[in-house]
């Protein structure tokens, strides 16, 4: 956390919480589900936005949400990538965000990147509307908000 700047209990909070749904409670760096709902990263409008090809080829089954925060698509893959390694090897081996190691620093870079230790700092607390949009940065939109903000509140209390 401290190499993305996550230094505070606000920010650790957040990010904890958000981590923590992601990943079922730290037991998961890759996405669950079966073919049939990863295709929906494979072809059509949300393939598209998260740069996978139009193709029926296997995208959404290679660029499946991967890391803590799961990274998902083959923009964010190629992104993460570059940021990490300076190189392009997430497209090669996507598996690697499953690596404990690059499961933590996809989550750190892609809370950075999306400029959420500064909504964090805002956060008065778990309800307000500024812990929805971190929650909607992160997931698209609030999936599994109930279980954030109690991870957020028991996080904050052991933090300060």
């Amino acid at each position: 956390m401290g190499k993305y700047s996550i230094v505070n209990p606000r920010r650790m909070a957040a990010f904890l919480a958000q981590v923590g749904h992601e990943s079922g409670q730290l037991l998961y760096v890759r996405e669950l589900g079966n073919d049939a709902y990863l295709a929906k990263y494979d072809t059509g409008r949300l393939a598209e936005r998260l740069g996978n090809t139009p193709a029926a080829d296997g995208d959404g089954q290679r660029y499946r949400g991967r890391g803590l925060i799961q990274i998902t698509g083959r923009d964010n893959y190629e992104a993460c990538s570059e940021a990490l390694f300076g190189d392009s090897r997430l497209l090669n081996t996507p598996d690697l965000l499953e690596q404990p190691v690059y499961a933590s620093l996809s989550a750190g870079w892609y809370w950075q990147r999306a400029g959420l230790n500064t909504l964090a700092d805002k956060v008065m607390q778990a309800d307000d509307s500024v812990f929805e949009l971190i929650t909607r940065r992160i997931n698209g939109g609030l999936n599994g908000l109930k279980d954030r903000q109690t991870l957020y509140k028991r996080a904050l209390e052991v933090l300060q």
